[in-house]
């Protein structure tokens, strides 16, 4: 595990691959309709991550791989937004990447599970590379960025930053443990490990949670009523505070 990232215990350290393959498992259900949608809610807010990083760039990527893909909703919301002609991803979960394959995303060429480590593709396939929410995953960030550099020109990568006194309390720790999550970043947090990969950051984006996040799972009007304070008290603090980067090779 890189040292110097604040480190968060999680079950999913042990065994990565059956971890996620357990989150996934749920094909069908009101519990996994329920997180289906709340996928769908955070790739919408990705999705227009990327796209304003890489206008920011000015790139206008034909091909971009996503590695760490999950079930694909970031992939279908890349394409509804022309992101790119040309679509891939990359899964350590094998009933994830099953489940991106059957989403008949526009542009989507494949979908594999893979080992974590290789990215079964050869030198500068892509224009652009997209990890997001997936170095937090990684017991070492460094080697899976620099892989992501080694397929492609340019790497969107996007992180939580979860090294702060308000994420550090005990049951914010305890959830993102258990949501797999195995580091807490900052930005100079990050920012050192996009540079230990030989990455170069061009581009920088703060964007606050909105609304229809914190309220996703709100059941109660005084829920709803917390999310939403919650809401405006973050968008204040974030103003002027660039939390997600996008990286070049150097």
């Amino acid at each position: 595990m890189t040292r110097g990232l604040g480190a968060i215990d999680s079950p999913a350290a042990a065994d990565p691959a059956a971890f996620y393959a357990r989150g996934y498992a749920l094909a069908d259900g009101t519990e996994a309709e329920t997180f289906a949608r709340w996928r769908a809610l955070g790739a919408r807010g990705k999705a227009a991550h990327v796209a304003a990083l890489l206008a920011g760039a000015g790139l206008r990527p034909r091909t971009l791989v996503e590695i760490g893909c999950g079930d694909g909703a970031l992939l279908a919301a890349l394409a509804a937004r022309g992101v790119a002609a040309f679509l891939d991803g990359f899964e350590l979960s094998e009933e994830a990447a099953a489940l991106a394959r059957a989403r008949g995303v526009p542009g989507l060429r494949r979908v594999e599970a893979y080992d974590g480590a290789r990215v079964p593709a050869p030198d500068g396939a892509y224009d652009v590379a997209v990890l997001s929410h997936v170095v937090e995953h990684v017991p070492d960030p460094v080697p899976l960025l620099r892989e992501a550099g080694r397929v492609a020109a340019h790497v969107v990568v996007e992180v939580p930053l979860e090294d702060n006194r308000s994420a550090a309390r005990p049951g914010k720790r305890a959830e993102a443990g258990r949501i797999g999550h195995l580091h807490a970043f900052d930005r100079d947090g990050i920012r050192s490990v996009c540079a230990a990969a030989g990455l170069t950051v061009r581009a920088e984006l703060a964007d606050p949670l909105p609304l229809e996040h914190h309220a996703f799972f709100a059941a109660t009007a005084r829920a709803r009523a917390t999310a939403a304070a919650k809401t405006a008290a973050r968008r204040w603090l974030f103003r002027a505070a660039p939390q997600r980067a996008l990286a070049r090779q150097a």
